[in-house]
Parts: structure tokens; C-alpha cells; sequence
């Protein structure tokens, strides 16, 4: 039983760790787009792409760091424990899927925008659907937090 204890501590451990971080960088995306909420000068063309470049850059790392760190060691803790947690993802992961694209347009509009007062304001006018999009994608991801590791928390401590 304690190899067994050890050995989850080993495997998982490092899934809370991982979880924490990729927590911490939300909070820092919200964070940054919360400085966006501000009513902008959009004469200041330049200043408002840089913010809205670095925000994208951010919202870039923090979907990455989900596809390809956070969620397979869900999956593979989901696996693992064999309770339910597969289906919840198979549910789940289409919906995060759709928000991902939906993020990947908004940061390919900046891309080809110019730095234009024009194409300013229709960036910041799409920047209240990107913070609807975020939301439904925490939501999304706290589920499959809870429903494939918090279930196992216990287990695992």
C-alpha cells in the first residue's frame, strides 16, 4: 500500500503542480485583459496594438500550455483511475477545441490588422467576445480539473 501511495505521488504529484501553474497564468491573462476593459485612446494606434500583441502572446502560451501539457496529464491521470473521467473529456474537449479556434482567429485578425485608429477600434470591439470566449473556456477547463484530478486528489496526496 505504501509503494502503491508512492508511486501515484510519483505519477501524479506533479499534475497539481502543473494545474497550479497553469492556474496561475489565468489569472494573469484575466489580469491583462482586465487592463484592456479601460476606455482606450485610439489615437495612440501604436500603444493599443502592443497591448492587445501582448495579450494575444499570453492567451497564445496559456492555450498551448493547456493542449499540450495540462490536458494530456489529465487525460493520462483519467486513464489511470478509469472512473468516468474519459467521457467527461470526450464531452469537454470539442468545446475547448471550438474556443481554441476561436482565440487563434482573434489573434490572426490582429496579426493582419494595420496599426490604423480603423482597425483599432474593430479590434477592441471584438475584445468583449474574447473575454466571453475566455470565460466559457475556464469554465470548461475547471470542469475537467475537477472531474479528472480534484476527484483524485485524496488518492493521490
Amino acid at each position: 500500500m505504501l509503494e502503491d501511495c508512492r508511486n501515484a505521488r510519483e505519477r501524479w504529484g506533479g499534475v497539481s503542480e502543473l494545474v497550479d501553474r497553469w492556474l496561475q497564468a489565468r489569472q494573469q491573462l484575466i489580469v491583462q485583459y482586465c487592463g484592456l476593459s479601460n476606455s482606450p485612446d485610439f489615437s495612440q494606434t501604436e500603444a493599443l496594438h502592443e497591448q492587445l500583441s501582448s495579450l494575444c502572446e499570453q492567451l497564445l502560451d496559456y492555450v498551448s500550455a493547456g493542449h499540450f501539457e495540462v490536458y494530456e496529464q489529465l487525460m493520462n491521470e483519467a486513464r489511470e483511475f478509469d472512473d468516468g473521467g474519459i467521457e467527461v473529456a470526450n464531452r469537454v474537449y470539442p468545446k475547448i477545441s471550438k474556443t481554441t479556434q476561436e482565440m487563434l482567429a482573434f489573434n490572426d485578425l490582429l496579426e493582419v490588422s494595420e496599426k490604423s485608429e480603423e482597425d483599432m477600434r474593430a479590434m477592441y470591439a471584438r475584445v468583449s467576445r474574447l473575454g466571453e470566449i475566455m470565460e466559457e473556456r475556464f469554465e470548461l477547463e475547471d470542469l475537467l480539473i475537477e472531474n479528472l484530478h480534484n476527484a483524485h486528489a485524496d488518492q493521490v496526496a
